[in-house]
């Protein structure tokens, strides 16, 4: 068997929740051998973010550069990524590589509220790391931010994922779960081929959703690095997030992590 690789650019979150421990657990889940790049630590929990670190310029290229240039990685995924320069440095690293698929998950705001990613970054992903997009994972809230508009009604979430794609990412999918009032999660993938289909999952009431928009991310980056198409990855991606909701761990104090292993365990219990 050839194991494939998968690389993560993304901050870290000491809860293991989110960022980079959730992308390492999620490869791991999927089979797919997990390499990283640090952009920035947090001192975080169930609770919120405490502090935020972020690495160097340099360090943060050099990480990436050390992985690209010795693994042949089959698809790459980015998290938060804090600042402007931070995004550009990225993009400028990746385009001296052979393309492979790009998801990018816009990780702007915490669960407890904090800002993960600063203004005038915003423009930066827009300018420099959206065009070079398999996949844009944004939840509503990410998705105003970024195209400007407030999104209500599924036809906002259709016109906010043109908008998207108009800045030239190749698909997006738009993630339901910040709705209100909704008895079932929708999400809505679109590409720029005219693709589109939305994938509903019923409602789960819980507090312990930290590290969702993470895990889902990845494992998208992880079924891309297997060879799924982009499709059936978003779709076998829902299946995973939404196992790993249902199953929750209860553990800390405020919003909960989300569970990991439960997308493998029901698979081998089927099995």
């Amino acid at each position: 068997m050839t194991v494939k690789v998968a690389l993560t650019i993304a901050g870290s979150d000491s809860g293991g929740g989110a960022g980079i421990q959730a992308d390492l657990k999620t490869f791991q889940e999927l089979e797919v051998f997990g390499t990283s790049a640090l952009t920035a630590v947090t001192a975080q929990n169930t609770q919120g973010v405490h502090g935020v670190y972020p690495v160097s310029i340099e360090g943060v290229v050099a990480q990436v550069r050390a992985v690209l240039d010795d693994f042949d990685v089959k698809a790459c995924k980015t998290g938060m990524l804090f600042s402007a320069e931070i995004i550009t440095a990225i993009a400028t690293a990746l385009k001296e590589y052979p393309p492979i698929p790009l998801v990018i998950d816009p990780v702007m705001i915490a669960k407890g509220g904090q800002s993960l990613l600063q203004l005038e970054a915003i423009q930066a992903m827009k300018d420099h790391l959206i065009p070079l997009a398999t996949i844009v994972t944004p939840n509503i809230p990410e998705a105003e931010v970024l195209t400007g508009m407030k999104i209500v009604t599924d036809e906002e979430i259709q016109q906010a994922a043109q908008v998207l794609i108009g800045l030239g990412a190749k698909a997006v999918v738009m993630k339901g779960g910040h709705r209100n009032d909704v008895l079932e999660a929708k999400d809505y993938y679109v590409d720029s081929e005219g693709q589109s289909f939305t994938l509903t999952t019923p409602w789960v009431h819980t507090k312990d959703t930290h590290g969702t928009g993470c895990t889902f991310a990845a494992a998208l980056t992880g079924f891309l690095a297997k060879g799924y198409s982009l499709p059936d990855a978003v779709a076998e991606s829902k299946q995973f997030i939404q196992a790993a909701i249902e199953n929750g761990l209860r553990i800390g104090s405020g919003h909960g992590p989300t569970n990991h292993w439960a997308y493998s365990k029901l698979n081998q219990e089927m099995n």
